[in-house]
């Protein structure tokens, strides 16, 4: 599909038109760009929730700016796909390593965050981000619980709401895609359903080599397939009935990053009543938005970046519970 340069202009392509632009905002400061750069009735589904309008965007980024003055974060990959001859979808992995001042001492914060953006024309028109937001915490000596009893979980609105695409390679949320890549994008929505949905962990092997990493929330990185295993395992535990959906896809190959990479934004729905790692088990529902990108090389997975927020997760969590006690009060 050929891709109009009036897509991504005044930059060269895709890639360097996210790169740029994110630099301009995020390290420039340059706040006043999101005017520019954003459609005044963009959309931005966040893990808290579903922000609407340029308004939003502004305030939450000024308000993330005072709060982590020194913030500076480098695009690890970007992975592109068109959209229509005048628009793309680009999943844009973002790596931090920010000075935070604790107890008196500098302390250095690694993070990672995926912002998945539809441009049309060279403006913003949707946003999915997710941030790890339980990697800061982590490494600041901060209380998970306690951070998330600061957040507040907005719920979700239009798209986030929609079932998710009966064929997501041939049109994701974003809109009808290419058909690039048939077979390493179908390896990968089979391996989200035998392994993640299905439970089939033995399958790990058939899907991804015996020197895999994934690079996952609170900075950790896991490697080898019984620990991706494991890893799965504590994600799932506390949601036994869970359940992944996919809400689109981008695959685009590039040496700069490695090869063919395949962006997924998923969403997990699942139940909180299985293992109590966030504190009593509520019974209520959750939905969890999440990115992964996995590279491929020789047909099979070598690698995968997954970012959620487990700190949003938590306070979704608690506003279950805050719904759960009331529906009790009403009984009672």
């Amino acid at each position: 599909m050929a891709l109009d340069p009036v897509a991504y202009l005044p930059y060269e392509d895709p890639d360097d038109f996210i790169r740029e632009v994110t630099d301009r905002i995020w390290v420039e400061r340059d706040i006043d760009h999101i005017v520019e750069n954003y459609e005044p009735d963009s959309i931005v589904h966040t893990s808290l929730g579903t922000v609407v309008g340029r308004d939003g965007v502004i305030e939450g980024s000024t308000m993330r700016m005072a709060a982590v003055p020194d913030h500076i974060g480098q695009a690890e990959d970007v992975v592109w796909e068109a959209r229509g001859d005048d628009a793309f979808l680009s999943s844009h992995l973002v790596f931090s390593a920010d000075e935070h001042l604790a107890d008196g001492r500098n302390i250095r914060v690694r993070k990672r965050t995926v912002a998945n953006c539809l441009y049309r024309r060279g403006r913003m028109v949707e946003e999915w981000v997710v941030r790890d937001d339980l990697a800061d915490c982590l490494q600041l000596g901060v209380d998970p619980d306690e951070a998330a009893r600061g957040l507040q979980f907005q719920g979700y609105s239009g798209s986030m709401t929609e079932e998710p695409p009966k064929d997501v390679l041939l049109e994701g949320v974003s809109g009808p895609r290419p058909d690039d890549f048939r077979p390493e994008c179908e390896m990968v929505l089979d391996f989200i359903d035998q392994v993640w949905s299905k439970r089939r962990l033995n399958k790990v092997d058939d899907f991804m080599v015996r020197d895999l990493f994934l690079h996952t929330i609170g900075d950790r990185t896991v490697i080898r397939p019984e620990r991706y295993r494991t890893d799965l395992l504590e994600m799932v535990g506390p949601f036994p009935d869970a359940r992944f959906a996919v809400r689109d896809v981008q695959a685009h190959h590039s040496e700069r990053y490695a090869g063919l990479r395949v962006a997924v934004t998923w969403t997990m729905h699942g139940t909180y009543r299985g293992i109590p790692a966030f504190g009593p088990l509520t019974g209520q529902p959750v939905t969890v938005l999440g990115v992964s990108q996995f590279l491929i090389q020789g047909g099979r997975i070598v690698k995968e970046v997954r970012v959620y927020d487990e700190i949003a997760l938590r306070a979704q969590i608690n506003a279950g519970r805050s719904a759960g006690a009331d529906v009790a009060a009403n009984i009672y």
